[in-house]
């Protein structure tokens, strides 16, 4: 599966209709051997926990209380549907219906292996492997009930990581986390150009059959959520996660997964399925 790349739109009515009306591209022509992961500042990393902590979590409230420039719309619906979704969300929840969702975890809890992928939803490597690499997770691997796979929103990159962590973690509350974040990565702009802004967050509630779109929107900005990009912030940092995606695979049972892949790059599919048939033979 290719990602679909779409070029930056105005928010509002326009920006959806030029969404689903964008001429999709094919993906971008990568370099001799595996890409390196979207890095974070190593300077940020050289914080000790305690300024990470609240740097993360200043960060994620300033972002989420300013709006991101742009308001949210009027005469949103209560809930989400395919009548007004975004491109792709109809295939996403194909993707996803019937599977369970706990929170942040995908998949039965009775899975002998687990993943742990770390994310950022404005990372266009992020965005490659959920497209190119997750259909294949979830269709040989989750829906079989082999692997559950637990997501880690971090936010690094900048506000609109930051904004779009805060809905994820909202949406998570809905049992919806894993179908709010695939529709944002089939339409994600470039980063760091205030293309995630409220009104996309709306749009991307809105996508999302059965996802109270209010409950998202007041949710994000709960101290609950405020907690949780504390605990992602403090995960990341004793996993000693540098950049995104990272994705580590053990038995459900062991008490630290092992890192998939080599250090600071993206995992292929291969490497991902590769340690899952190990887990489960093991």
């Amino acid at each position: 599966m290719t990602p679909l790349l779409f070029p930056p739109v105005p928010s509002g009515k326009k920006s959806k209709e030029a969404r689903r009306a964008a001429v999709l591209k094919p993906p971008p022509v990568q370099s001799k051997g595996a890409p390196r992961r979207r890095q974070a500042n190593p300077r940020v990393l050289a914080i000790g926990a305690a300024v990470v902590v609240l740097a993360a979590v200043g960060i994620g409230l300033a972002v989420v209380l300013s709006g991101g420039g742009s308001g949210i719309p009027k005469n949103l619906p209560t809930y989400g549907s395919l009548a007004n979704g975004l491109p792709g969300a109809a295939d996403v929840q194909t993707m996803y219906g019937g599977l369970q969702q706990n929170g942040l975890v995908l998949g039965k809890a009775s899975a002998p292996v687990r993943m742990v992928i770390y994310i950022d939803l404005q990372c266009p490597l992020c965005q490659q492997f959920e497209l190119q690499s997750m259909p294949t997770i979830v269709d040989k691997y989750v829906r079989t009930g082999k692997v559950q796979v637990e997501v880690k929103p971090w936010a690094f990159i900048g506000p609109d990581s930051a904004r779009g962590q805060a809905a994820m973690l909202a949406a998570a509350k809905q049992n919806k986390a894993f179908n709010f974040a695939q529709i944002l990565y089939i339409n994600q702009g470039i980063e760091n150009t205030n293309w995630l802004t409220d009104d996309m967050v709306a749009q991307a509630a809105e996508s999302v059959p059965g996802l109270n779109v209010h409950t998202l929107l007041t949710e994000r900005k709960s101290g609950t959520v405020s907690n949780e990009v504390k605990a992602v912030a403090a995960a990341a940092q004793a996993d000693k996660v540098t950049g995104t995606p990272t994705v580590f695979v053990g038995k459900t049972s062991a008490k630290k997964p092992a890192l998939v892949g080599k250090s600071g790059f993206v995992p292929t599919t291969a490497q991902v399925t590769q340690a899952f048939d190990s887990a489960l033979a093991s």
